[in-house]
This record gives C-alpha cells, structure tokens and sequence, in this order.
C-alpha cells in the first residue's frame, strides 16, 4: 500500500471534525512549504517577554483552567 493509500484510509475513519482539522493542518504545512521554498519566511520574532510579568497565576487557577477546556471532552471525536 502506497503511503497516499494508506493515508486516504485512514482519512476515511476519521469523524468530519477530525477530518477537518487534518485539512487545516495539511493546508498549514502546505503554506510553510510554500513560504519557505520562495524564501519568505523572515528572522524577525516577536517576544512576549514581560508580557505576563504583573501576572499571578496560582495552581487554582489552573485547575479551573482545565476543567473549563475538557469539560466535554467526551464529545470531541
């Protein structure tokens, strides 16, 4: 089996959320593909330093956190 075949099967046992996002991630690697054979993709960073430094995050903060983003997690596939 091809590795376009093997990858075709296994695209179709995925549920159509799955399936969309293996297309976004395809399309992402297909743009960083593009970008850097045409020699676009440039040395500037953006920081983020100091962005959180009058931030307290405490330990319940994460927990509420967490409960927050898998709180349906048994409805993501």
């Amino acid at each position: 089996m091809t590795l376009e075949q093997l990858l075709i099967s296994k695209f179709q046992t995925l549920s159509p959320h799955r399936k969309q996002e293996l297309l976004d991630f395809a399309e992402f690697l297909a743009q960083k593909s593009d970008s850097q054979s045409q020699g676009k993709l440039s040395n500037n960073k953006t920081t983020i330093r100091g962005l959180w430094k009058d931030v307290v995050v405490t330990d319940e903060d994460l927990d509420e956190a967490k409960k927050a983003v898998f709180k349906n997690i048994s409805e993501w596939d």
